[in-house]
């Protein structure tokens, strides 16, 4: 075999030195390693043998990438980019290039999503960091120190997010290596935020402090959240990843929208009659493409979730479609081998038996609260409520964030507790202080109190900042809450959803009223201009189900009214007031449903509210 460093003597004149051979050792090294990982033979290596396997972390996505390419198949760019230069390795070259102003081309704006840097451009000619909180919960100087990030390297605002996260935007390319690096300093990361990776990991918003839950979330989360975080095999997935925890408290944490859902519930041993709490294990939630996630049959300790989350994440890996990112999720792997064979190589990895109960060993979790994210509730400590702060469709500016966490030190625990509601809880506050609460809240421009509509309106970024949406969600989610506040008294939770593409961010299916941007035509005119189409009847959890569609095509200053006649026409034809508009929308067939709708007048003066 031909040696690789070997050098003719009478080719270069003189011998190497000990250094200079040791440098040449290190550079052939990592161009075999490199060639190894990209399924070519090694230089030097025999004609027509074939390469040593893949080593190292990456190993199980090269294997799978070389796998889908021996089969014939065209892996997509996004794999191919992965392959050419590992995100991780590359992050020396991102700061070099931020130094420079450089907004990154294509291969590398996903690559640089593998540190929570996405470039938004042309909705906004910088870059959105979005921030890893694990089961929500920072600290009021972690909040302090993020909104002087924001301030100083941002745009001096930041969103929660519907993974219970944050996102500061308008980031210029010479500030965002300062502001990865600016949350490590404070122990937050963005790290994996992004592109193929196991995005934020979300659990119940009142864990450890809820008055009915079976199992408080945080260590379960946090577990699975520093897990992702130390082992490498979990980024580089087919596509991206979803995992949610939900300890049965009050608050909804819609774990069935992910990829995999552990709910607590309490179980009964059939042979001794013992009862235990463990998590429900469903898989394939992914609601831009009408999924939930469903149940296995499998029921598990609490403890056995970080090593079956990671057993699953890996036979994804083998698995999933590396050629199609529109069929790149689990939903689909589960689809084409279905449950029982998909669990049965999750077993294998595991290298045991998952324990499987019937439904008649489970007592049920008791029906949440929708309206629990709102207002003030007492917590399981005697003596103590928490605040559950309104958000306008998410926003928090930088004044906000520092009074915010002024307040969960001075009257609450410290702890600020984000919810994929896109809003947040103080907790730990005295009793008898809530109402000082609610006064320095107002003073800052936010409320612990809301309207059903309010509390319930959930949008993406939407075009403002984004270039994949079509129109301004978060612009009119607040022009349907001004509207029909002013006109509709509304007495059960209606979930509003909007969203600005297919990729539905903010989950438009479950909602009582889900919203999917649009371009609208104009009559006898080649222009279009912004707006939506319309579903209803969508929801989670024992109700869960996807919305079905009511009306294309509205334009974006028509949506007000039209949901005021949606909840006009609710309110008049429900079959009692015990019936709620989700019920009330899949009980009626949507021809008549529109009719009831349509019979509402277009016009009714402000003010001329109806009483529920």
């Amino acid at each position: 075999m031909t040696d690789p460093l070997r050098v003719d003597e009478g080719m270069s004149g003189q011998d190497f030195s000990d250094e200079q051979k040791r440098y040449l050792e290190g550079f052939v090294s990592g161009v075999q390693a490199t060639r190894v990982a990209s399924g070519l033979r090694p230089l030097g290596g025999v004609p027509g043998a074939a390469a040593p396997e893949p080593a190292g972390p990456e190993a199980i996505h090269l294997k799978a990438m070389a796998a889908t390419e021996a089969a014939g198949k065209k892996l997509v760019d996004q794999e191919k980019w992965k392959r050419e230069e590992n995100p991780f390795e590359a992050y020396a070259r991102l700061k070099a290039e931020a130094l420079k102003g450089n907004a990154p081309k294509t291969p590398d704006n996903f690559r640089w999503r593998y540190h929570g840097l996405f470039y938004v451009a042309p909705a906004q000619d910088s870059f959105m960091c979005r921030i890893r909180i694990a089961n929500g919960i920072l600290s009021h100087w972690q909040l302090h120190a993020v909104a002087d990030l924001a301030q100083a390297r941002a745009g001096g605002y930041a969103h929660v997010t519907t993974r219970a996260g944050l996102q500061i935007r308008e980031i210029s390319p010479q500030n965002g290596p300062a502001v990865v690096e600016g949350l490590m300093d404070i122990g937050l990361v963005s790290r994996g935020a992004g592109a193929d990776n196991i995005r934020n990991v979300t659990g119940s918003a009142t864990a450890g402090i809820d008055t009915r839950e079976l199992l408080d979330t945080r260590p379960y989360a946090k577990a699975w959240h520093h897990h992702i975080l130390n082992e490498r095999a979990m980024y580089g997935l087919p596509r991206k990843f979803n995992v949610a925890f939900d300890g049965g408290g009050s608050i909804p944490t819609l774990e069935d929208t992910n990829d995999i859902a552990f709910t607590a519930a309490e179980a009964r041993d059939p042979a001794t009659g013992a009862s235990s709490i463990k998590f429900r294990l469903a898989l394939g939630g992914i609601t831009g493409h009408k999924d939930l996630a469903r149940p296995t049959g499998v029921y598990l300790d609490p403890d056995e979730a970080t090593p079956v989350a990671d057993a699953i994440v890996r036979v994804f890996s083998e698995t999933g479609d590396r050629t199609n990112r529109n069929k790149a999720r689990l939903k689909y792997v589960l689809d084409g081998l279905g449950f029982d064979p998909f669990i049965a190589l999750v077993e294998a990895k595991l290298g045991r038996t998952l324990t499987r109960l019937s439904d008649d060993a489970i007592t049920p979790p008791l029906s949440q609260d929708r309206a629990a994210h709102i207002g003030i509730h007492p917590q399981r400590q005697p003596g103590l409520v928490y605040v559950g702060v309104s958000l306008p469709v998410g926003k928090l500016t930088v004044a906000q964030m520092h009074a915010l966490a002024d307040i969960a030190l001075t009257d609450g625990d410290g702890d600020i507790r984000l919810t994929v509601w896109q809003n947040l809880l103080i907790s730990g506050v005295a009793a008898h202080r809530a109402n000082e609460v609610e006064a320095k809240l107002l003073a800052i421009g936010l409320t612990s109190k809301a309207s059903h509509v309010r509390a319930g309106l959930v949008a993406c970024t939407g075009n403002t900042g984004c270039k994949f949406a079509a129109s301004n969600t978060k612009g009119t989610a607040l022009a349907i809450a001004d509207w029909v506040d002013a006109r509709v008294a509304i007495d059960h939770p209606v979930n509003i959803h909007l969203t600005g593409c297919h990729h539905s961010c903010a989950q438009h299916y479950i909602g009582d009223i889900g919203m999917i941007a649009c371009r609208v035509p104009l009559p006898d005119s080649d222009d279009t201009v912004e707006g939506f189409h319309v579903l209803v009847g969508g929801g989670f959890g024992p109700d869960g189900g996807m919305a079905r569609e009511l009306y294309r095509d509205i334009r974006t200053e028509d949506c007000p009214p039209l949901v005021e006649a949606m909840l006009r026409a609710y309110l008049a034809n429900r079959l009692d007031p015990n019936e709620t508009f989700r019920a009330f929308t899949r009980r009626i067939d949507i021809a008549a449903l529109k009719q009831l709708v349509d019979a509402i007048p277009a016009s009714i003066p402000l003010g001329a509210g109806v009483a529920a």
